[in-house]
């Protein structure tokens, strides 16, 4: 198996010039859309030779292809399946650009690029432990690109710096800090758009994790030491995730369930997990998929600037990380994020845990979209949600993708 990026899926993002997707309409224009193809998974079910129907950007339906009403310009695609657009809410960085290294809507706006060359509609921009004033710029620039539909770019991911030392993983130690005062600033504008923060919530109060939730973020533990009786509390106040599950975080043992067993055994809890074989065991990953109700697993790249770029090194902390057989390393040879794009993870969980190809489309659209709660917008193909659609060939490769209704690669 190959954990690089496919070179297959490396397609030319076209017409972004300022911003206008090629064939998209004049401003104040309606433009309507019949995307045609042999299946259509609609993220709930399956049609059979579907006709995609498309008003500037939302999605008003999907029809037999006979059905197209006669003023829908209409696009013929040959072989594979429509499909909802990717969301991954664990996106480092991508296109050559870290959001770390330069938290600004520029970087943001590459990093959405190199994305969308893999078929991904969407990222939560994933910012990790580093000073107050990196945290703060990463939040101002995705509120600022978040407030375009056509950005990429679905809001913010804080990962850190309320961490366990113990479970520090790349995240650098002299980063990690207990949760002060001022940090309420960038945490109030962070709820402002769709957010998760990861901590650990043996580092923080419960009425901290309390508060956050009731502003509307998504509390979820990483990088944690807690143990069983640290983490149900810490679910009763409002945390209602995992992040990378299974990596750096307590496991389960006999007598100690640890985070790991916490996690599986909360119902109303959602896993993230990276599946690509190598930062979680795929006996492991069909524990999860198995011990959590359906819905409650999603998929996410924890992808660097790697994706979507030719340099397959780049500098975290000052330190050069590289790709060495599939994985991003740093000098001490820990794993430092991963070197798959969403697309990656979705093969993988088809090809190595035997997961029907439908379902695993909906642990990379559908099921990140509940868990953030913007799944009335995103993550389905839906009347009324935003028309992002990642067109596949038969193996799950990527061969086209529209945001927002405009046709981004093909």
């Amino acid at each position: 198996m190959t954990h690089a990026p496919n070179p297959r899926e490396s397609i030319p993002v076209v017409g972004m010039q300022n911003g206008k997707g090629a064939g998209y309409g004049q401003e104040g224009t309606t433009m309507h859309t019949a995307l045609i193809a042999p299946a259509v998974f609609d993220g709930y079910e399956r049609h059979d030779s579907g006709a995609l129907l498309i008003e500037n950007e939302r999605i008003v339906g999907c029809v037999s292809p006979a059905d197209v009403p006669s003023h829908y310009e209409r696009e013929t695609l040959d072989n594979g399946l429509l499909a909802p657009g990717l969301l991954d809410l664990q996106a480092n960085g991508g296109g050559g650009a870290l959001l770390n290294n330069d938290p600004t809507l520029a970087t943001l706006l590459t990093m959405a690029e190199g994305h969308a060359r893999k078929g991904v509609a969407r990222i939560l921009a994933t910012v990790i432990s580093d000073t107050r004033i990196v945290t703060e710029q990463a939040v101002d620039a995705a509120v600022l690109a978040s407030s375009d539909l056509h950005s990429g770019i679905l809001g913010i991911h804080v990962e850190g710096p309320f961490f366990s030392n113990e479970r520090n993983g790349v995240h650098q130690q002299d980063q990690l800090r207990k949760l002060e005062a001022a940090d309420w600033q960038w945490l109030e504008r962070a709820a402002t758009i769709p957010g998760i923060v990861t901590l650990a919530p043996e580092q923080v109060l419960t009425s901290d994790i309390e508060r956050m939730a009731s502003l509307g973020l998504r509390v979820s533990a990483g990088h944690t030491n807690a143990v069983y009786d640290q983490v149900m509390p810490a679910i009763r106040a409002g945390l209602s995730g995992f992040t990378h599950l299974f990596n750096a975080m307590r496991p389960q043992t006999g007598r100690e369930p640890g985070v790991v067993g916490a996690a599986l055994t909360s119902d109303e809890t959602w896993c993230g997990v990276i599946a690509d074989g190598i930062h979680v065991h795929p006996a492991s990953l069909r524990l999860a998929l198995t011990a959590k109700p359906r819905g409650k697993v999603y998929l996410v790249s924890d992808a660097m600037a790697t994706i979507g770029a030719v340099d397959k090194q780049f500098r975290l902390y000052g330190e050069w990380i590289s790709e060495v057989d599939g994985r991003l390393i740093n000098s001490a040879g820990r794993l430092a994020g991963s070197a798959i794009s969403l697309v990656d993870a979705v093969r993988y969980c088809c090809e190595h845990l035997q997961v029907p190809a439908d379902e695993a489309i909906a642990m990379a659209s559908r099921y990140p979209a509940e868990y953030l709660g913007i799944d009335d917008r995103f993550g389905s193909l839906r009347p009324g949600r935003v028309a992002d659609v990642t067109w596949f060939d038969e193996s799950l490769n990527v061969k086209g993708l529209w945001r927002a209704g405009r046709k981004l690669v093909s």
